[in-house]
């Protein structure tokens, strides 16, 4: 070999290695792949509004019990459950079972819920059933001796603060059901707590508090926006009451 050939193919070495290093420079830094479900976790809001769970769950520490009697969980378990009551509100802690009632949709029918059924014990401004999908709302237990929530100025479209952990979600009073049962509520009040929604394996066995404002309404029922507005607002109010 050549002195010459052989300083030639250095250079070439040369010149391939800086060209592979520039590439390494420029190449892309791959992040880690993350999980849709867990991105969607890490971004979901905390809470809606600025009351904090915290905040109104040191409110209903105490019971003062209005209900005369206690409500289960489930069907066959005790019934351990009281409502709860202040000047502004009515609470209890409960589970959550996840009610698809009302207008059918891809998450919530007959096919994905043994229990369905495509009515509402109250109704949006259309005429139509509510839907479960869509609007948060709590289901409160069919008036009996033991409490009559329309005793405590409740009613369709009244306003509930729904705290799960350190989150918080507005929703109304849309539907009504067992006498004796107590702790349900729609598919998206579970998806805006970051419970699992699927009516047939979601919920959750314990950790959710209910609170309702006395004497409160969201017309039309379906307005959200609203339910939020006012939600808060209450919320604030009930938070700083003596």
């Amino acid at each position: 070999m050549s002195p010459r050939r052989g300083s030639l193919i250095v250079r070439v070495q040369s010149l391939t290695l800086v060209a592979a290093g520039a590439a390494l420079l420029a190449a892309p830094t791959m992040s880690p792949q993350v999980e849709p479900s867990a991105r969607q976790e890490a971004l979901a809001p905390r809470h809606e509004g600025d009351v904090l769970a915290a905040d109104l769950l040191a409110k209903v520490r105490e019971c003062t019990q209005v209900s005369h009697g206690r409500y289960r969980s489930d069907e066959g378990r005790p019934a351990t459950i009281p409502v709860c009551g202040t000047r502004e509100a009515v609470f209890w802690k409960a589970d959550m079972d996840i009610d698809c009632d009302g207008q059918p949709g891809v998450r919530c029918n007959r096919d994905t819920d043994p229990a369905f059924t495509d009515a509402t014990a109250y109704q949006q401004s259309n005429g139509r059933q509510l839907n479960a999908e869509r609007l948060p709302y709590i289901v409160v237990p069919t008036p009996s001796p033991v409490w009559d929530y329309r005793a405590s100025d409740i009613r369709g479209g009244s306003v509930a603060a729904v705290i799960y952990r350190d989150r918080v979600q507005y929703a109304v009073v849309g539907d009504v059901g067992p006498r004796n049962i107590i702790g349900e509520a729609s598919y998206a009040s579970a998806e805006g707590l970051g419970i699992p929604s699927d009516p047939r394996s979601g919920g959750t066995a314990s950790g959710v508090t209910y609170i309702v404002f006395k004497d409160s309404q969201v017309k039309p029922i379906e307005d959200h926006a609203a339910a939020i507005a006012t939600g808060e607002r209450l919320a604030r109010l009930f938070v700083r009451a003596g």
